[in-house]
């Protein structure tokens, strides 16, 4: 089945270089590209059947981050990529907030953005390694924690699943987690799953954030 995909990008050589880059995978489809966010909601109010959309951050008229949380209110089944050249903490906290489900830059190669889209469309959340690193430094500050967490007596993960959410902080994919645990991809998603639903959260931030307050990696 065909992933289908939009794009938000006012750079017309970056947005080539994206379509450029999903042409190589038959089973992605693209279904339209907008100029900034607002005419990316504009157009999903036409035509919301879609999988995935990669957003890029500064737009004019509304930006990347305001977007993705119009969409994350009005179409949750809509998964949300940030493609961006920007890994600046601020970019990165704000795309957290509104709900991103990945955040590359868009240096990021064919294959591994084709991975990414996958990954996502599955439940996952995907990052750039220096972005996943990033991302550590932030939910690290006392700041950015969420007082009303899960207490720490009520979570209880096993010794599989710790070391899948340590491998998760790393900023590893499924792949390479399975690869490194000597389990199968689908076992992983299994863990994660479990994790998820363990923690009370919904997505791979949420879960390094709270296993980070809760000493649990």
């Amino acid at each position: 089945m065909h992933k289908k995909i939009a794009i938000a990008e006012d750079n017309r050589f970056l947005l080539q270089a994206i379509e450029e880059k999903l042409s190589f995978f038959s089973d992605l489809k693209l279904k339209f590209t907008a100029s900034n966010g607002k005419q990316l909601i504009e157009k999903l109010a036409d035509d919301c059947n879609m999988d995935i959309v990669l957003m890029d951050i500064q737009m004019p008229e509304m930006d990347g981050i305001e977007a993705a949380r119009l969409i994350k209110a009005k179409y949750p089944h809509i998964k949300v990529i940030m493609l961006t050249v920007f890994d600046d903490d601020d970019y990165i906290f704000n795309a957290i907030q509104a709900g991103a489900n990945g955040y590359l830059l868009k240096e990021t190669e064919p294959e591994t953005l084709y991975k990414a889209i996958m990954d996502v469309s599955l439940g996952g959340a995907v990052m750039t390694p220096s972005v996943a690193q990033k991302t550590l430094n932030i939910l690290r500050n006392p700041s950015c924690t969420d007082k009303t967490d899960v207490p720490l007596e009520n979570i209880a993960l096993t010794k599989r699943e710790v070391q899948v959410l340590e491998q998760m902080a790393s900023g590893l994919d499924y792949q390479k987690i399975a690869a490194n645990l000597i389990i199968s991809p689908k076992t992983v998603r299994k863990h994660i799953e479990n994790i998820y639903a363990k923690l009370q959260v919904h997505n791979k931030v949420e879960a390094i954030q709270k296993g980070i307050k809760h000493r649990l990696i």
